[in-house]
C-alpha cells in the first residue's frame, strides 16, 4: 500500500492523525508528516483517515 497526501491541498487539519496515528503525525512546526508505505495491517485505519480528510487530500494506491 502506498499513501499519497497532496500537500498543496492539505491544510494540516489533522483529522487523519486521529484515525491512523501510526501513519500520520503533526510535526513540531504544525505540518503533517506521514509514512508513505505503511504496513498492510494498517489499511483500515488509513482508509478511514482518507475518508475523514475534510479536503480529500489523501490517496491510497495498491
Amino acid at each position: 500500500m502506498k499513501v499519497i497526501v497532496d500537500m498543496d491541498v492539505c491544510k494540516d487539519h489533522g483529522q487523519c492523525v486521529f484515525s491512523a496515528p501510526e501513519v500520520f503525525q503533526i510535526n513540531e512546526n504544525g505540518r503533517l508528516v506521514y509514512e508513505a508505505e505503511p504496513d498492510e495491517s494498517l489499511r483500515d485505519a488509513v482508509e478511514e483517515a482518507a475518508d475523514v480528510c475534510p479536503l480529500q487530500a489523501i490517496t491510497i494506491e495498491g
